[in-house]
């Protein structure tokens, strides 16, 4: 039985570690706050359950096997897939439309491409009307290319309705979608740096990862500490079965002889601590970025940032105005642009000024607004759309 009227959300997750999606849904459920009654399915219990539930959300465990969980990208493709996951997907769907429906969501808001896919066909099934949220590039850079055609082919049969997370992801997509970047919060109020003689640090924020470029970024930094006085933060932890990449990081520091000028901080929860310590913000992925929302962090937090230029951040970093822009895997020119900042500090203070400003785009007023629009607007042939519109817009 309903309690009040506000529109009852469903936001479906495979995983419930936390990552760059996993930080974006809490900071959206919290934005929503209580203008809707938000609910959660997790396909496991973790960190995530914990910061959903404090950020106003009923969260639901329903456990997904951890071979379907855990089924990489890669693996999307004929003969990859063995006959037991694809029975334990369709075990997993048949569980999940159990529980959609005693949930009775207004809408289902799917926020992962594994959730897209089975939690999609799953609300479907149960006649309830989907929003796919797609923060992955759909190309066959970053998946393979049948897993490309399967999520484009399903684009046009399971979501009532498709929002993005920047225009790079609406590019991949044929059908039209919105365009709703990810919240990143006013930055807290944050302790200023010390004024007195110490190192210039360097840093990047993410899950060590081959396509996220750490290693591009180690290289660019051993020559432009070469004849500076700097030091390099790596803020995160290797997730997905990347362990050896992050074992590679720290040969290669070896290697390029600055393994005492490298500091591993790991996966932390206070984002806005660690930004805290850095002089200069490095985003350095070597394939398109979806969006990177630690580049908006960066520029929140008041530090001059330096992006790939390609996928979300080159819509977000204007260069030599609020960042700086460097084309992806090119070490010299990341080398160069740090030495730069690293040599001007009133150039540092201007690009930090007008990051800044830039941020406040992203405020979760903005993108709450966005998300209860795209909601309300769902035309999902018949699915209580009508309930919907009188819910949001205050319509007869």
């Amino acid at each position: 039985m309903r309690s009040d009227d506000r529109p009852r959300i469903a936001f479906i997750d495979h995983i419930a570690q936390i990552s760059g999606g996993e930080i974006a849904l809490i900071r959206l459920v919290e934005a929503l706050g209580d203008r809707v009654e938000a609910h959660v399915v997790l396909g496991e219990d973790g960190p995530l359950h914990a910061a959903l539930r404090d950020a106003g959300a009923t969260v639901h465990i329903l456990p997904m096997v951890d071979s379907l969980r855990d089924t990489r990208k890669e693996s999307v493709r004929p003969g990859a897939m063995g006959l037991a996951t694809l029975r334990q997907s369709v075990d997993y769907l048949r569980g999940l439309r159990t529980l959609l429906r005693r949930i009775d969501p207004d809408v289902v808001h799917t926020n992962s491409l594994k959730a897209s896919l089975i939690g999609g066909v799953a609300a479907r099934t149960a006649r309830l009307p989907v929003l796919w949220h797609i923060r992955d590039r759909i190309s066959d850079d970053y998946l393979p290319r049948p897993a490309v055609w399967l999520v484009r082919g399903l684009s046009f049969l399971v979501p009532a309705t498709i929002v993005v997370n920047s225009h790079e992801t609406a590019s991949t997509l044929p059908r039209r979608s919105t365009v709703i970047y990810d919240v990143v919060p006013p930055a807290p109020s944050l302790p200023a740096r010390d004024s007195g003689p110490h190192p210039l640090v360097v840093g990047m924020v993410g899950r060590l990862a081959p396509w996220k470029g750490q290693d591009v970024f180690l290289r660019a930094f051993a020559e432009a500490a070469a004849t500076r006085d700097l030091r390099a933060h790596l803020v995160g932890s290797a997730m997905f079965g990347e362990d050896a990449y992050a074992e590679s990081l720290h040969a290669l520091c070896d290697d390029l002889e600055v393994g005492d000028r490298v500091d591993f901080r790991g996966f932390r929860d206070d984002i806005w601590g660690e930004l805290a310590q850095l002089d200069i913000l490095v985003h350095a992925s070597v394939t398109p970025e979806p969006f990177g929302q630690v580049v908006i962090e960066g520029m929140a937090a008041g530090l001059p940032v330096i992006a790939a230029n390609a996928g979300g951040p080159a819509e977000v970093v204007t260069h030599d105005r609020d960042g700086l822009l460097v084309s992806p895997g090119d070490v010299s020119g990341l080398t160069r642009a740090i030495a730069d900042l690293a040599d001007d500090a009133p150039r540092r203070a201007r690009l930090s000024a007008a990051g800044r400003v830039t941020s406040a785009a992203y405020d979760p007023e903005c993108i709450a607004t966005g998300v209860l629009d795209a909601y309300a607007a769902i035309d999902a042939r018949g699915h209580r759309i009508d309930r919907l519109r009188r819910r949001f817009r205050g319509a007869p």
